[in-house]
């Protein structure tokens, strides 16, 4: 598995991750917990070394199972987590909004820390941005906990330029996580030309468009009634017929590269810069391997050229998320 460094930072990281939400969050129905660990152990033992997470996702049981699955390698891998939404103590009733006060990001490391099985904690980004806390005190409370060796790396998630400037300038930003793939291009207006400005590293979530790049459905596939991807627009039957162009695109383009669409949507990401590190989520071996497999597949420039000619001629059907979330997101 090749390295890379997420921006000027000094974390060096597995070109590919491994997303860990949909093992207890969002994809119902989930694994078993044994099942889950032999997967995130599979990864290791394949060179993946960056694993991400966070405190809201179960809540509290994502954190629990990477650090269990993890504690044998934990000083040979990295682990994301994410602070930021207001969640009970118990994990029930939440998360009840946003909460990146402070004290409550204080509160969150610690409890991450236990959880995950760690002396510190390699990337903790703010999971979105709290208009009700101005981003420079959060910003101020995780440079606290990096001083005193409870963090090593602030990270932002799906935050616009202006707040990761403001971020940045009191704590060096590591790494910003938000959507980004062939079929969300929205971060190369603005964002990717200051993440590469400011030496900022990008983490895509969702790299394969949820599942569907990977070419393994279509309008007649159904999702369980607890799959989030059933209030998703882009998932509805009539945007899934029109968004089909793409991934035939990127299943011929993987026939003359004997590679499959999925390889091809993350050998694109790695070839944009040399700082994007993708986290495709998964829990199941083959797809683990295959994500990971991809870092062998190489895109020419004219390859990639190809791609971005043909990508014009296809528009993509359907908002990327319901609108009340998608207000939550950019700010």
């Amino acid at each position: 598995m090749q390295k890379r460094t997420l921006g000027n930072s000094n974390l060096e990281v597995s070109a590919i991750g491994l997303g860990c939400m949909g093992m207890t969050f969002s994809y119902a129905p989930f694994p078993e917990k044994k099942d889950s660990i032999a997967l995130i152990r599979a990864a290791v033992e394949r060179g993946v070394t960056f694993f991400d997470t966070a405190e809201v996702y179960g809540p509290f049981n994502n954190e629990e199972l990477v650090g269990e699955a993890l504690e044998p390698f934990k000083d040979q891998v990295a682990i994301a987590t994410k602070f930021g939404f207001d969640i009970n103590p118990d994990g029930t009733h939440g998360p009840k909004g946003m909460d990146s006060s402070p004290a409550r990001i204080r509160m969150v490391a610690e409890a991450s820390l236990k959880r995950l099985r760690v002396d510190a904690i390699d990337l903790f980004y703010q999971h979105r941005v709290d208009l009700e806390v101005p981003i420079e005190e959060v910003a101020g409370a995780v440079k606290d906990l990096i001083q005193q060796g409870k963090v090593k790396h602030f990270g932002m998630s799906e935050a616009g330029v202006k707040t990761i400037r403001r971020a940045h300038a009191v704590q060096p930003v590591t790494a910003l996580q938000s959507e980004y793939s062939l079929w969300y291009r929205a971060p190369e207006a603005e964002i990717i030309p200051t993440l590469d400005e400011l030496g900022i590293g990008f983490v895509p979530f969702s790299p394969l468009g949820k599942g569907f790049l990977t070419g393994k459905m279509d309008e007649n596939t159904q999702f369980a009634s607890t799959d989030i991807r059933n209030k998703i627009p882009r998932f509805t039957p009539e945007a899934r017929i029109a968004n089909q162009a793409l991934v035939d695109l990127l299943g011929r383009i993987g026939a003359e590269k004997k590679a499959t669409p999925a390889q091809i949507a993350l050998a694109w990401l790695l070839a944009q810069k040399p700082w994007i590190v993708p986290i495709p989520g998964t829990t199941k071996l083959h797809r683990l391997e295959e994500n990971i497999g991809d870092a062998a597949v190489e895109l020419s420039a004219e390859d990639l050229r190809r791609i971005e000619t043909a990508l014009a001629q296809i528009h993509v059907e359907g908002a990327r998320y319901p609108e009340a979330l998608e207000k939550t997101t950019g700010r």
